[in-house]
């Protein structure tokens, strides 16, 4: 197997790579920068019909993935160092500095959740890292895990053509990134910015991280306060 190595437990591993298996994500899995198995959960129930799910108790709307054939599913993986991840609209959100850690990890391993989610007992039980992709819900957490899958993967050695290239994103630097221009230089009488095509360096610089800092300020003042915060000393920003 690769130094980096994902396994997918679905009740739909049909859907795999799916776009994982394009673009830069897709030519990496071809190179063996990462690999990707997936494990039918269905196969690891033990009743004649298949059975995965049951009646939520207390009553409620809605089935619930049992304990027993997820964990079974769980076990099956084996032992090893990879994080043993639930994708789940409750979890801890998936920020840029988690995906930085998870790539720089052996692999994952991501359970998606289906139904109204995964009994508790196999979530505490098998002490699942439950990860949201964002504050609202998806059918199951197949998507959530190729939204996962594919941040990672692409901050792996060897997978994107320039190193620069992820170090000026958004969130890389606690801000979202500048605007971006290219040819033609005037487009539908809107001019590419002066300062770009100056040939100061330092000026478009300057002129790229004010407006990150405007847009993160006018965007997502939650992210600004942080950033704020992280640049202070004794109430004075650096």
């Amino acid at each position: 197997m690769t130094g980096f190595s994902a396994t997918v437990l679905t009740l739909y591993p049909e859907m795999f790579p799916g776009p994982l298996g394009a673009a830069l994500a897709g030519k990496a899995l071809e190179k063996g920068i990462w690999g990707l198995e997936t494990v039918q959960i269905r196969d690891f129930a033990t009743d004649r019909h298949r059975s995965v799910d049951d009646t939520p108790a207390g009553g409620g709307p809605g089935m619930v993935l049992r304990a027993d054939v997820v964990g079974r599913a769980l076990d099956s993986i084996g032992s090893d160092d990879r994080p043993r991840l639930l994708m789940s609209p409750r979890g801890r959100p998936l920020t840029q500095g988690f995906v930085r850690d998870l790539a720089a990890g052996p692999g994952l391993v991501a359970l998606c959740g289906r139904f109204e989610g995964v009994d508790e007992r196999v979530i505490e039980g098998r002490e699942l890292i439950e990860v949201s992709v964002g504050d609202y819900v998806l059918s199951g957490g197949e998507v959530a895990a190729m939204i996962l899958l594919d941040a990672v993967v692409r901050l792996l050695d060897g997978v994107m053509g320039q190193r620069e290239s992820g170090c000026e994103e958004s969130f890389e630097t606690g801000l979202l990134e500048y605007p971006h221009y290219t040819r033609p230089q005037v487009w539908e009488e809107r001019r590419i910015p002066e300062v770009l095509t100056s040939g100061d360096h330092k000026a478009i610089a300057r002129w790229r991280h004010a407006k990150s800092e405007a847009i993160t300020r006018d965007r997502r003042p939650d992210l600004w306060r942080a950033w704020e915060a992280a640049h202070a000393t004794g109430g004075t920003r650096k």
